[in-house]
């Protein structure tokens, strides 16, 4: 006798049902850093467009941010914490190795007992964790999921360092996930160069730190690099999305980049020639790059300042460590 196995299957769209967001409480301004790095406001405000960048206190984790942002998120979402049945934290910053941020978020937002499951993708984590979201919805594989990037970079930079540490913050922001009667999550476009790992890495490793031999590990980038990597081959990714998506730039209501830097940001803009009616998210100001939570916290304020643009099509695209890139066009909730 031959059994079949019962497979489930899931609706056929998903959106994005709410924004959730949580900062760093202290404004930190290039005065406050730039000694170590020999270095000066108006040096880093031209390079990178950061005027201040927002960091957490050393009592406050990026589970604690992972937390705020994810509970807001469900709470403007009108679903049930109990209907959460899957969360997914992307970081790079836990504080432990184990256990996982996720499944300490979701006990901590009354989601006990979702699935919950950590990802590393650095700062295209929150468009791996969408992609991942629509794929176990309309697989039937989960029905409403709470997706987080959470970052506490605090913790792992050298004050000293003039490639990467004067970018960085701490945040997290979250999005809920769920069935959909229309398309609100296009196709996505993700990928990865590892043979260009070492352009954004941490200096050691920590059995080296263990051993003695190393001192805490901290991020590095090589600057000109990933500036070369994230405008020409970046923009590519984008126009694929679209593409996949089956829109034109002037049919975005938004772009939404990985807050990295300024000059990426509006380099993308004039690639991908973006009409002046497209909101162009520029949080990267006054919070800093903050990896997997850029995104997500980008959104969040956008929709604060504009919330005329709710309903309309945005662009969003991911991309740093690995080298890892995401990006997706979506239905801004």
């Amino acid at each position: 006798m031959t059994i079949t196995l019962t497979q489930r299957t899931g609706p056929a769209h998903t959106r994005i049902y709410s924004y959730g967001a949580a900062r760093g409480e202290f404004a930190v301004p290039n005065a406050d850093i730039i000694g170590p790095i020999d270095s000066s406001d108006e040096w880093i405000r031209q390079r990178t467009g950061v005027v201040t960048r927002v960091r957490a206190g050393a009592d406050v984790t990026a589970i604690d941010l992972a937390t705020e942002a994810a509970a807001e998120a469900v709470e403007r979402s009108g679903v049930a914490p109990g209907q959460i049945d899957t969360v997914i934290v992307a970081t790079i910053s836990n504080p432990r190795q184990s256990p996982s941020v996720s499944a300490i978020v979701a006990d901590r937002i009354g989601a006990n007992p979702a699935a919950a499951y950590d990802m590393n993708a650095a700062c295209a984590g929150f468009a791996y964790a969408v992609a991942q979201a629509d794929a176990l919805i309309r697989a039937g594989a989960a029905t409403y999921v709470v997706v987080v990037g959470a970052e506490k970079l605090s913790e792992i930079i050298d004050p000293a360092d003039r490639t990467i540490s004067f970018l960085l913050g701490d945040g997290a922001g979250a999005a809920v996930v769920g069935p959909s009667d229309t398309p609100g999550i296009g196709p996505s476009v993700w990928g990865s160069d590892g043979s260009k790992w070492d352009a954004v890495s941490m200096n050691h490793t920590l059995i080296e730190f263990r051993d003695g031999k190393a001192p805490w590990p901290t991020l590095r980038q090589e600057g000109p690099t990933v500036f070369r990597w994230a405008v020409w081959e970046m923009a590519k990714v984008a126009r694929q999305a679209l593409e996949a998506a089956g829109v034109e730039a002037s049919d975005l209501a938004a772009f939404i980049p990985h807050q990295a830097n300024m000059r990426i940001i509006d380099e993308f803009a004039k690639q991908l020639k973006l009409p002046d009616t497209v909101v162009i998210a520029r949080d990267i100001e006054t919070t800093g790059n903050t990896s997997a939570a850029s995104v997500p916290l980008a959104a969040h304020r956008l929709l604060q300042e504009h919330p005329e643009l709710s309903g309309g099509l945005a662009l969003q695209i991911g991309f740093g460590a690995g080298l890892v890139y995401g990006a997706q066009v979506v239905v801004l909730p």
